[in-house]
């Protein structure tokens, strides 16, 4: 029975608590309010941190033998839950489905009424964090500042069972390959009455039975299984994607009591020096952060929240971050559809209190059960950035600060790693990213590069690497911010002098790294200004994503560019926009992931007329084939005051790029000319089948 539609709502107060679930009450001068949905869209209650919720339905006690369960799949973000003026129970974790059973409490009448206080706590403290929502409603990432998710923003329904009832579900595929799939099965469910109980699981054609001697009351019971000749799911860059409906029945003497349908894909996953394989082939992974789809999860179209994954494999991505949180399911259901990896964060992120351990560790295992069987689903990771963000902000992680034992590194992130690894065990674990190598973890995990945006420029990214090849053995994030022109912000006529710290709040980012992105000064106007962000943006994404893919498993296993849309109509890191227009990144970003690239070394930011420029010329290839009777040529430019071209010079190579791999072509120079005001580097890949061309400029003095 599905109790979604038009509830009534009021703001908490003490007084209103004590009666507010009593079947008596008049909620009729109450606020109407869209179940699923969230409070801050209802006048009066925009700013209300506390809001109780009522509805009222008819139903009769349920048939002998049957079971009544009340169904709550989304709260933002504690509950406390009543039926006809008797407690039910407690709700906690925005994402994680509740059931409890009612059967008992709908006995005595057909008319009921339910309600439910919802709180949903402000952000708090940004370095001892209490709230476990992540980036729902952490206000440094942008949209989120000032945002109220709360609400029952899930589904809302009654479920009847048997008398045996699953109350847990978990499957998982452990491993596959061409000759079988190993599924692991997991269910634990109500007896009341014990006895002999069949678990049967039927898919891809076969079916397996499973007897427990049940005890009377809760069981927990795991089994495997093999599925023989399974069609293996693979990322879209290596294959197709079938999938199959899985159904795993609950028995009791032959007939029926409850089940739990989930669909799956057959495929295994492992990463071994950062670099993930697939059903045993390695695949450097170019990825894209995801936020939230919108500030309020349940404001989100099922088109929309799948639309972004579709827009990640429009890019050619392999991969989607989910940023510290868990997505709406139609997420999951879409990258299982295309062949688009994810990787899963819990919602944490920052330096996190010590107060949320025991409900860090149950949210991990009820994303465990509540993801583990998309096979979309390829790395869990335990917690986004825990450490104070240094001031000002740096191109690298902080190094120094994070050599001594920290509570959230050490413990936090290490209990909740434990959960996800031993619930699952078929998928790789990061404890963290952006964690630099530190005693006694010497190792460190991914790191988040922000060169070009904080200071120096992209380019930089080269050198630092070079350095140390570890910093860019997996990257979770890197870009720039860019400011949408014609908002009112940027049009203050007071320019440059405009409101600086609410532009940062809107879009995410630190006004002093926008400085650092264009200078204000010397622009004409801030709708000028605007759009220069937008090109520098592009910038970075592309030197950024051409420097990493150079390095690929050698030593870099993949990277994520920070982030795919903005949440804010002012900007923020997003390729796309606010309205999910592109922006100039997100061609940059397309241009630069594409199967084959040919890429020059960066130039100069300047280079001086009779200076010799010199570059190397590289050819990246993700395809599994042979690119056979390649040739490259590169043309470099100078051009004059007029933009004619002053000189020219032009060099060819000849070969064939082997698969799957990045290839040194050769190397070139040229000195430039006087008159000269630019330089321009153009580059051309021709082979039977595909044409690429790249370009590159740095002016003259």
């Amino acid at each position: 029975m599905d109790l979604s539609g038009e509830w009534r709502a009021a703001p908490a107060t003490e007084e209103l608590r004590r009666t507010f679930h009593e079947p008596e009450l008049d909620d009729r001068a109450w606020s109407p309010i869209a179940v699923p949905g969230h409070w801050s869209t209802i006048a009066g209650l925009e700013a209300a941190r506390s809001v109780l919720h009522r509805t009222s339905f008819d139903l009769a006690p349920a048939p002998e033998g049957r079971r009544r369960w009340l169904c709550l799949d989304g709260i933002a973000q504690q509950g406390d839950v009543w039926l006809d003026g008797g407690y039910v129970g407690d709700t906690e974790g925005y994402f994680v489905p509740h059931r409890f059973e009612i059967t008992d409490l709908l006995d005595d009448r057909e008319h009921h009424v339910l309600g439910v206080d919802v709180n949903c706590s402000r952000f708090g403290d940004a370095d001892n964090r209490t709230n476990t929502m992540g980036a729902v409603l952490d206000p440094e990432l942008t949209g989120a500042a000032g945002a109220n998710p709360g609400g029952v923003w899930g589904a809302v329904y009654i479920h009847e069972t048997g008398t045996v009832a699953i109350r847990f579900f978990r499957a998982i595929c452990l491993d596959a390959n061409p000759t079988r799939a190993r599924m692991s099965m997991r269910c634990v469910f109500d007896a009341p009455d014990g006895g002999p109980i069949t678990l049967r699981t039927r898919v891809a054609g076969h079916e397996h039975e499973h007897v427990h001697a049940a005890a009377a009351g809760e069981n927990r019971v795991e089994w495997t299984f093999d599925v023989p000749a399974p069609e293996l799911w693979w990322p879209h860059q290596l294959g197709e994607q079938p999938l199959s409906d899985l159904r795993c029945d609950v028995l009791a003497n032959g007939e029926i009591h409850d089940h739990r349908s989930v669909r799956v894909g057959f495929r295994s996953v492992e990463m071994k020096n950062w670099t993930l394989r697939v059903n045993g082939k390695p695949l450097f992974l170019k990825g894209v952060g995801m936020l939230p789809t919108t500030p309020r999860p349940g404001d989100a179209t099922p088109q929309q929240v799948a639309g972004d994954v579709g827009a990640a494999r429009e890019a050619g991505l392999d991969l989607i971050r989910v940023i510290a949180h868990i997505a709406r399911p139609e997420l999951y259901d879409a990258a299982d559809e295309l062949g688009v990896l994810v990787w899963q964060d819990m919602p944490l992120r920052g330096v996190m209190a010590r107060g949320v351990r025991s409900q860090a560790t149950r949210q991990a295992r009820e994303a465990v059960d509540l993801l583990a069987h998309h096979p979309s689903v390829a790395i869990w990771c335990a917690h986004d950035e825990p450490f104070r963000r240094p001031e000002p902000p740096t191109a690298t992680p902080p190094v120094m600060t994070q050599q001594k034992p920290s509570w959230n590194r050490d413990v936090l992130d290490r209990s909740v790693k434990r959960v996800l690894t031993r619930t699952d065990g078929s998928r790789p674990v990061i404890p963290h990213t952006a964690v630099p190598p530190h005693f006694p973890s010497l190792d460190g995990t991914t790191s988040h590069l922000w060169f070009g945006w904080h200071d120096g420029r992209a380019a930089d990214l080269a050198p630092a690497v070079a350095r140390l090849p570890r910093m860019a053995r997996f990257v979770t994030a890197f870009g720039a911010a860019s400011v949408t022109d014609g908002t009112d912000i940027v049009m203050d006529p007071r320019w440059p002098a405009i409101d600086w710290d609410g532009l940062a709040a809107r879009t995410g980012a630190r006004a002093a790294s926008l400085h650092h992105l264009v200078p204000p000064n010397g622009v004409a106007d801030g709708n000028t200004w605007a759009t220069l962000t937008q090109a520098a943006q592009a910038e970075v994404v592309k030197t950024s994503i051409e420097l990493l893919r150079r390095l690929k498993y050698q030593p870099t296993g993949g990277f994520v560019q920070f982030y795919l849309a903005d949440a804010s109509p002012e900007g923020g890191f997003g390729v796309l926009d606010h309205e999910r227009q592109p922006k100039p990144a997100w061609q940059a970003m397309v241009d630069a992931c594409r199967p084959v690239i040919v890429v020059a070394d960066p130039l100069p930011a300047v280079v001086h007329r009779g200076e010799a420029v010199q570059f190397a010329v590289h050819v990246i290839s993700d395809r599994r084939d042979q690119l056979a009777d390649a040739v490259v040529r590169a043309t470099v430019s100078a051009h004059g005051t007029g933009d004619e071209v002053i000189e020219e010079r032009s060099q060819a190579w000849g070969g064939d790029i082997a698969a799957d791999e990045c290839a040194r072509i050769g190397d070139t120079s040229f000195i430039v000319p006087d008159g000269a005001t630019r330089i321009v580097v153009d580059l051309e890949l021709t082979a039977a089948d595909i044409s690429r061309t790249n370009r590159y400029h740095a002016p003259v003095r």
